[in-house]
C-alpha cells in the first residue's frame, strides 16, 4: 500500500504548523503503565503528519508537540508530548 500525505512545512519563524484532518479524534489514557492512544481514521492520519512534520530536518532538536484535552484530545484524555532527539 502506498499512501501520499501532504506535510506542511517547517519554518525557522513560524515554527511548527499542524494541518489537522476534519472530524478527527484522538483520546489517550494510562493504565498499569501502559498508554493507549485511540483515534478514528481522521485522527491517526492527523498524527501521522505531525509526526513527519517533527521528523523534518530543518526541524531544531528539542521541538515538540503537546497535546492534551484542552489542546486537541478527547476529554479526559491524558497529556501527550512527542518531542525530536
Amino acid at each position: 500500500m502506498e499512501v501520499n500525505i501532504k506535510v506542511p512545512e517547517y519554518s525557522s519563524v513560524n515554527g511548527l504548523r499542524l494541518e489537522w484532518e476534519d472530524n478527527f479524534e484522538i483520546s489517550s489514557s494510562i493504565e498499569n503503565n501502559t498508554v493507549t492512544i485511540t483515534a478514528n481514521q481522521e485522527g491517526l492520519i492527523s498524527l501521522a503528519k505531525h509526526l513527519l512534520t517533527l521528523a523534518q530536518v530543518e526541524v531544531p532538536t528539542g521541538s515538540h508537540i503537546h497535546l492534551d484535552d484542552i489542546n486537541s484530545l478527547e476529554t479526559n484524555s491524558v497529556e501527550l508530548i512527542f518531542e525530536k532527539i
